[in-house]
């Protein structure tokens, strides 16, 4: 039996990265990161002038032109909310959440 023999054409590669079906893939897992976000993410108490803006602000973004080289499909889950880095990371008063963190360890995988 002769081995089976595979050229990679790296242009081909490139158009599977930025195909609608990873496009979709990368889309579903941000939007499973975005529900556990959710979920998990903390709402103010009764001194809090906006409770629930945190929790409002998920949003999930798609393009074909992520990554380093700017050369695959991404999706990406960011928060609105000028306040959201200090509830991921903390600050001297207040522990850090680390929901997004949390949230694409538990819902990433899907």
């Amino acid at each position: 039996m002769m081995p089976a023999r595979f050229k990679m054409s790296k242009k081909g590669v490139g158009q599977l990265l930025r195909s609608r079906m990873i496009q979709a893939d990368m889309l579903g897992r941000a939007e499973a990161i975005e529900d556990a976000a959710i979920a998990i993410a903390p709402v103010g108490g009764p001194s809090d002038p906006h409770p629930g803006r945190y929790k409002a602000a998920f949003k999930v973004t798609t393009t074909t032109r992520g990554g380093r080289r700017k050369d695959r499909a991404t999706a990406t889950v960011t928060n609105g909310a000028y306040y959201a880095r200090w509830v991921e990371y903390g600050t001297e008063k207040v522990p850090a959440h680390h929901v997004l963190l949390r949230a694409a360890q538990a819902g990433g995988g899907r």
